[in-house]
């Protein structure tokens, strides 16, 4: 159940939240930061 929770959750960081990946994590501000941890924090449960 939590897995399919994660699963849920990381389907909708991949429709709603936008891709990190183009840009230099280090210069990043503190909430795009957030999203990306938020974002490889969701898609380690899902895995």
């Amino acid at each position: 159940m939590k897995r399919s929770l994660f699963r849920i959750l990381a389907r909708m960081n991949k429709a709603l939240l936008p891709k990190m990946w183009h840009k230099d994590l280090l210069r990043l501000n503190k909430f795009q930061k957030l999203i990306v941890g938020w974002r490889i924090w969701v898609t380690k449960n899902s895995l």
